[in-house]
């Protein structure tokens, strides 16, 4: 993507005595549309992000199988592999996977509302608004997938701990505690990982757009 190089913009415009180049409403209207354009990146990527878990849903669901570990995990544990357990776990799967393409879906048709409602020929306050607005979206988008992981983990553990007491399995304090531990590390894992993924792909963006953002506030501080 093109840069928007603001430091340079701004230089040009500090030296106006010298050159004039920009006046402060081509300085406004420059920003407001590098805005709306990051706004533009944030929702094709919310697309594309979509588009690959619907992918990855209907692969696993028609072609490939991703339940192979779990019922690794769950055959360590001494829990007998049945056709109702697979059975079951299937149902469980496919109402997870449901709810993780209906969230990122959801938050694709939040994110164009917001790309739609940002109108560059808006006054300043109004756009600074509509902004403030669309980051706070992105962030709660963010916290919504990371919470979505807890969840997951948290019924994978409720799902096999009543296998083992549907099969009348008692784990050893060891292997009990081994399990508990084994969990929690994957999940902070995991999260870490997923706070880096939109740290790196939505957090330049934000940068870039915060940084818009900062700079529109003080011009409309001087108005």
């Amino acid at each position: 993507m093109a840069e928007f190089d603001l430091d340079h913009l701004k230089k040009t415009w500090q030296e106006q005595e010298v050159q004039p180049k920009y006046d402060s409403p081509q300085i406004e209207a420059m920003l407001n549309k590098s805005s709306r354009n990051y706004v533009k990146y944030i929702l094709w990527i919310s697309i594309a992000e979509f588009l690959v878990i619907l992918g990855l849903n209907f692969y696993y669901s028609f072609i490939g199988d991703d339940s192979e570990s779990f019922m690794n995990i769950l055959g360590k544990l001494g829990i007998e592999n049945t056709v109702d357990l697979q059975a079951d776990f299937a149902h469980l799967y496919f109402v997870l996977k449901f709810v993780s393409l209906v969230l990122t879906g959801v938050f694709v048709v939040l994110f164009y509302q917001n790309y739609k409602k940002i109108n560059v020929e808006s006054n300043l306050k109004k756009f600074i608004l509509q902004i403030i607005s669309f980051k706070k979206t992105v962030n709660i988008f963010i916290l919504a997938n990371i919470l979505l992981l807890v969840f997951f983990t948290a019924v994978l553990t409720v799902f096999t701990f009543y296998i083992l007491s549907q099969q009348h399995i008692q784990l050893s304090h060891p292997t009990l505690i081994g399990f508990i531990v084994g969990t929690v590390l994957m999940t902070i894992l995991s999260i870490v990982l997923i706070w880096l993924y939109y740290r790196i792909v939505y957090g330049i963006i934000m940068k870039r757009l915060g940084k818009n953002l900062d700079e529109l506030k003080k011009m409309e501080s001087v108005e």
